[in-house]
């Protein structure tokens, strides 16, 4: 009898287990769609405010929306919907299905947000001011639906695939793609405005980056000093990082040093440099941008 109460009681307990677990996965996915759903209105107030009423225009699949709106009058909310859809396909085979239903109601929502605020008036007139403001807004909007696990262009997707296929880097396919874009605004809207749409472009990638990244974007930092020992203790001290030392020879010399190794943040960055500078102004220092750091005994602790 106990040990049929026990069994109940267990299978009580996965099935609890199980609920909640349910429960959190549905609580994240409600969240990662209202910061889509943000995202994409913001991403469209950008384009019907700023860019489109300048004749500006974004980069990938978005961009040729944008310009053959502009050649055949027809909705922006169109082209959208019907340029993207084999980039969801795409996604949907080669990256997963959450993915790809990110992905699909992401560029919905953009698409009924811009049909929405097509009669909403210019936010700004001034080209130079719309190239800044645009990319801000762009940035901001395509950053949380990426941060979210969502896209709003299919570019990526395609680029993606053609990387597997071609000698070139998932950047550098992306590049030409958005080169012959913003070649082909050159001749719809003129050059300047084709540089004004450049800069756009520029603009928006660096915000993106720091939407994702956030603030706090991380840095690794090797270190080859003469003065390990009092280098790592101050990084310790003062930064409240943890340290990891590295053993390394010259290949030259054969001389045998210790190499410094620590994670940072990015506005720990010039405090990192004044250190080192103050120990050691002749250290060998390589800094690099890393897009994630977890696990081990990152936390800071406290400093002094």
């Amino acid at each position: 009898m106990d040990s049929r109460l026990t069994g109940k009681a267990k299978k009580r307990m996965k099935a609890n287990k199980a609920g909640t677990s349910i429960g959190k996965s549905l609580g994240n996915l409600l969240i990662k769609f209202i910061f889509i759903t943000i995202g994409a209105v913001i991403m469209a107030y950008g384009l019907e405010a700023i860019l489109i009423p300048n004749n500006i225009i974004d980069g990938g699949v978005t961009g040729i929306s944008m310009l053959l709106g502009h050649i055949t009058s027809v909705n922006l909310s169109i082209f959208l919907v019907i340029l993207n859809l084999p980039f969801f396909f795409l996604g949907y085979k080669q990256i997963g299905k959450t993915f790809a239903f990110c992905m699909l109601y992401g560029i919905v929502v953009l698409s009924v947000a811009t049909t929405l605020m097509h009669s909403v008036g210019p936010f700004v007139t001034d080209n130079l001011l719309a190239t800044v403001f645009g990319g801000i807004i762009l940035g901001i909007g395509v950053g949380l639906v990426i941060r979210s696990g969502g896209v709003l262009d299919g570019t990526e997707t395609l680029a993606i695939l053609l990387e597997k296929k071609l000698p070139l880097s998932l950047g550098q396919v992306v590049m030409i793609f958005n080169v012959i874009i913003f070649t082909v605004a050159a001749f719809v809207f003129g050059v300047e405005n084709a540089l004004y749409s450049m800069m756009t472009y520029y603009i928006a990638s660096r915000v993106i980056d720091l939407v994702i990244g956030g603030f706090d974007e991380m840095r690794s930092v090797h270190i080859i000093s003469n003065k390990s020992e009092e280098l790592a203790s101050a990084i310790s001290n003062r930064l409240g990082r943890g340290v990891t030392m590295l053993n390394g020879s010259g290949h030259y010399s054969g001389e045998e040093k210790n190499v410094i190794f620590c994670a940072i943040s990015r506005l720990e960055e010039t405090k990192m440099k004044e250190i080192i500078k103050h120990f050691d102004p002749n250290a060998f220092v390589i800094i690099t941008e890393v897009s994630d750091v977890k696990g081990g005994r990152f936390k800071k602790k406290d400093i002094h």
